[in-house]
């Protein structure tokens, strides 16, 4: 079996940028992903256009343009791939990673087809495919939805949308737009901070209409038949077709912590050095938000792009 220099697990920007930066210092690599190139990005609602400007979400040097000032999920897309053929990175789609073994100075990574050898490894997988839990009465409902896609399906629906960031607030605005009667049902006082400033006043104006009905200080109790029972501020029972429950997303560290790695249990941020991203286990790395547990918040694309530069300079440096 060839064993590489590098095995990248995640084709996200993170994993995509350590692919990019082990070409350059010639170390061999592969990148496996379970879904396709930059898969989250690609599970983005379809008409979200990103908080970034485009130069902030550039890879190995390739200018990022777009039609407007911020791109569009479309175009981030499209310029990802594109990097992966500018640089024949060597990625390989639709292949799951079930174990990382260490086998004396190198690594086994196992997918569902074959197993890869390789002396490092780099962990890049994100926390997109975990929401965050959400335990409650009826949660397990079908139509309790934890991702979102478009509001065509919906037009003329009750709708209620959970959650008081930016993804709650997009989504609940696409829904009233295309014809749902929206609620936004939301356990802090007023919306997070962060919501992004040329959202915020439509959001609040559609609020202030009453064109979406807003529930402050409130949780949902109990998913029904036919209803939401809410408690809080606003305790009510309202009527409900479909429940999309936007309260973000948290890492798997399955892998991680197979392999040896230990994992903060506050935090779910695995032990690493924020030099070179190498964790406890010698020669296992992360990259990405991973890195970052559940404050997924304080790694983006804008930080987490730089990692690879800071991994492959370490592995570089130990050989």
């Amino acid at each position: 079996m060839e064993v590489l220099d590098v095995a990248i697990i995640g084709s996200g920007p993170s994993g995509l940028s350590c692919a990019i930066e082990a070409g350059k210092r010639g170390l061999s690599s592969v990148v496996l992903d379970k879904g396709s190139v930059v898969d989250a990005i690609r599970r983005f609602p379809q008409g979200m256009t990103f908080f970034s400007t485009p130069e902030l979400l550039e890879l190995g040097g390739i200018p990022f343009s777009c039609a407007g000032f911020r791109p569009t999920r479309i175009e981030t897309l499209h310029y990802y791939q594109s990097v992966v053929r500018f640089f024949h990175l060597p990625v390989k789609t639709g292949v799951e990673v079930r174990s990382i073994r260490k086998t004396g100075t190198a690594f086994e990574v196992v997918t569902s087809g074959r197993t890869f050898s390789a002396t490092h490894v780099v962990v890049a997988t994100g926390y997109f495919d975990t929401p965050n839990p959400f335990e409650v009465p009826g949660g397990q409902l079908p139509r309790v939805r934890r991702y979102y896609s478009e509001p065509y399906e919906y037009g003329g629906r009750d709708v209620s949308v959970v959650g008081g960031k930016n993804s709650a607030v997009e989504i609940a605005l696409d829904l009233f737009r295309h014809g749902a009667n929206v609620s936004l049902i939301h356990r802090g006082e007023t919306l997070s901070e962060g919501v992004k400033y040329w959202v915020l006043p439509d959001i609040e104006n559609r609020i202030r209409n009453s064109e979406i009905k807003a529930y402050f200080g409130t949780e949902v109790a109990e998913i029904r038949p036919k209803t939401i029972l809410l408690k809080g501020k606003n305790t009510s029972e309202i009527p409900n077709d479909v429940l999309f429950v936007m309260i973000g997303y948290r890492p798997d560290n399955r892998l991680l912590e197979e392999a040896g790695v230990r994992i903060d249990p506050e935090t779910l941020a695995p032990l690493h050095s924020s030099d070179t991203m190498e964790t406890n286990v010698k020669g296992l790395f992360v990259a990405g938000s991973i890195a970052a547990g559940k404050f997924n918040n304080k790694v983006f694309i804008e930080n987490g792009r730089l990692h690879g530069e800071q991994i492959m300079r370490a592995i570089e440096k130990a050989r």
